[in-house]
C-alpha cells in the first residue's frame, strides 16, 4: 500500500508512475487526498475535544473542594456534551479511515524510474540472455509426450483426482523433482538463506500484507468454513513472519527461503502453450524473501538476480533475464526482473522465476518497521524470488536433455537423484 504521505507530498510523481502501468488515477488521487483531508481534520478536532474534556474534568474536583458546587454541576454537563461530541467524531474518523484504506488498497505500487511503460509482455525488455539453444535429434517430442514415454507425471490420473492442472508424479519424475527442491534449497541456505518450513493455508490478514488481497482474491483457492485460503506462493507466508514487527537495523538483512506447494485457481485457456507443465493449479516452488534497508534494497535485488543466474548455469539451461514493463508487472511491485528458460522442444521461452522489490509497498501493509540510528521508525523495503518454480524448469529439463537414448540427468542433479539417465 502506497503511503499517504508519500503521495500527498509526490501527487504528478505518482500519477506519472501509474501511468507506465496504463493506469490513470487522477481522479482516485483526488479522492484519496480529500479523505485524507477530512480524516486530518476530523482528528484535530478530536483531540481538540478532548484536551478540553480532561482539561475541564481537572477543574472539576479543585470546585468541589472549593465549594463551587453549582459551578462544578455545570463543568460537569459541559464534559457530558464534550464526551458525547468526541465519540461521534471518533465515529466519524473510524468512517472517513476506513473509506481511505479502501481507497489504498486500490492503487498498485508505482514502477521505480527505469521500469519502461507498456501495456503487456511484448514491451518487456530483455537484458540479458546466456547458453546456447540446443539443436535436438530428429523426432524429439515436448515434456508432456516424453512424461507419457518415460512414465513420469500422469497427467490424466492427477485429472481423476482432483481436476485439470494437479498433476501426479511417478517413479524418476517424482525422484527428479525431489532433487530439484533439495538442490535449489541447499544453494540458497548455502547463499545465507535460513530455511523455513511455513503454513500452506493463510489467513486474511497474511493476504493483505502481501497484497495478494483484495487484488487476487479470484486467483485464490479459500476455504468458507475457516475463512483460509490456500497460498500461491512460499513469499505470503514468509513475508508474513514479519507482519507486526520493529526491527533494529543491526537486524538487515534478514535472508530467509522455503520449499511449499503453491496453489492458484488461473482461469485456464487452451491450447499448447498451457499443455502438460506449462501452467498448473497447483506446483511446487522454492522461495527467497530479503527484509532490507531501504539503502540497500536495489543492491540486494542484484544480488538476487545474480542468485538465480548461478542456478540456471549450474543446470546449463539456455535463460534470458527480462525487465517487466509498467503493463506487465505485478501489483505490489516496483521493479520486476522474470526469468525464462528456452524449451526447445516447444520452440518458446518459458516463465520460471519473477525477481522483485516492493521497497516500502508491502512493509505499510505488514507495520514492519525499524529503528534508525537516531531511534526514528521507518518502513523496511521487502524483497523475493523465485528460486525457482519446478513445473517449467522440470520441462526445460526434460525436453532440453532428451537424446534418442533417453533423458540425460544435469549433473549438479545427479548426487541428489541417485541416477544419470532417464531411459
Amino acid at each position: 500500500m502506497l503511503q499517504i504521505a508519500f503521495i500527498r507530498e509526490n501527487q504528478e510523481q505518482v500519477i506519472k508512475g501509474l501511468a507506465k502501468r496504463n493506469l490513470d488515477v487522477t481522479e482516485v488521487l483526488s479522492e484519496v487526498l480529500a479523505l485524507d483531508e477530512k480524516r486530518r481534520a476530523t482528528q484535530v478536532e478530536l483531540d481538540n475535544v478532548l484536551a478540553e474534556s480532561n482539561k475541564l474534568s481537572k477543574s472539576i474536583g479543585e470546585l468541589m473542594k472549593s465549594g463551587e458546587k453549582a459551578k462544578a454541576e455545570l463543568i460537569k454537563e459541559k464534559t457530558s456534551n464534550l464526551r458525547e461530541q468526541s465519540k461521534e467524531l471518533t465515529e466519524q474518523l473510524n468512517q472517513v479511515s476506513a473509506e481511505l484504506t479502501e481507497k489504498l488498497y486500490t492503487l498498485p505500487n508505482v514502477p521505480t524510474d527505469i521500469v519502461p511503460a507498456g501495456k503487456d509482455a511484448d514491451d518487456n525488455i530483455t537484458v540479458h540472455q546466456h547458453g546456447e539453444i540446443p539443436t535436438l535429434h530428429e523426432g524429439a517430442l515436448p515434456h508432456w509426450e516424453l512424461a507419457k514415454k518415460y512414465d513420469l507425471i500422469d497427467f490424466e490420473l492427477g485429472n481423476k483426482i482432483t481436476g485439470a492442472g494437479f498433476p501426479v508424479y511417478k517413479g524418476k519424475g517424482a525422484r527428479l523433482q525431489r532433487a530439484l527442491i533439495s538442490y535449489f534449497l541447499d544453494k540458497n541456505t548455502a547463499a545465507g538463506y535460513k530455511e523455513y518450513q511455513v503454513p500452506h493455508v493463510i489467513n486474511e490478514a497474511s493476504g493483505f500484507g502481501t497484497g495478494q488481497l483484495p487484488d487476487k482474491e479470484g486467483q485464490m483457492y479459500h476455504i468458507g468454513v475457516d475463512d483460509l485460503y490456500l497460498i500461491p506462493t512460499a513469499e505470503v507466508p514468509i513475508t508474513n513472519m514479519f507482519r507486526d514487527v520493529l526491527l533494529q537495523e543491526s537486524d538487515f538483512p534478514i535472508l530467509c527461503t522455503g520449499y511449499t506447494p503453491c496453489f492458484r485457481r488461473e482461469a485456464g485457456s487452451y491450447g499448447a502453450h498451457v499443455r502438460g507443465l506449462n501452467r498448473l493449479h497447483q506446483f511446487d516452488k522454492v522461495e527467497i524473501v530479503r527484509i532490507e534497508h531501504p539503502d540497500r534494497s536495489y543492491e540486494a535485488l542484484d544480488g538476487m538476480v545474480e542468485h538465480v543466474q548461478e542456478l540456471l548455469h549450474e543446470l546449463k539451461l539456455p535463460y534470458r533475464i527480462l525487465r517487466l514493463c509498467g503493463g506487465d508487472m505485478g501489483f505490489t511491485s516496483a521493479l520486476t526482473y522474470d526469468f525464462e528458460v528456452f524449451s526447445t522442444a516447444q520452440d518458446r521461452w518459458l516463465e520460471i522465476s519473477s525477481v522483485s522489490n516492493f521497497e516500502t509497498f508491502q512493509a505499510n501493509r505488514l507495520k514492519l518497521r525499524f529503528k534508525d540510528k537516531t531511534g526514528k521508525s521507518q518502513l523496511a523495503h521487502t524483497l523475493n524470488g523465485s528460486s525457482l518454480a519446478l513445473p517449467r524448469v522440470l520441462a526445460g529439463i526434460l525436453e532440453n536433455y532428451q537424446t534418442p537414448e533417453g533423458i540425460v540427468i544435469p549433473e549438479v542433479l545427479r548426487p541428489y537423484t541417485g541416477f544419470d539417465i532417464i531411459d
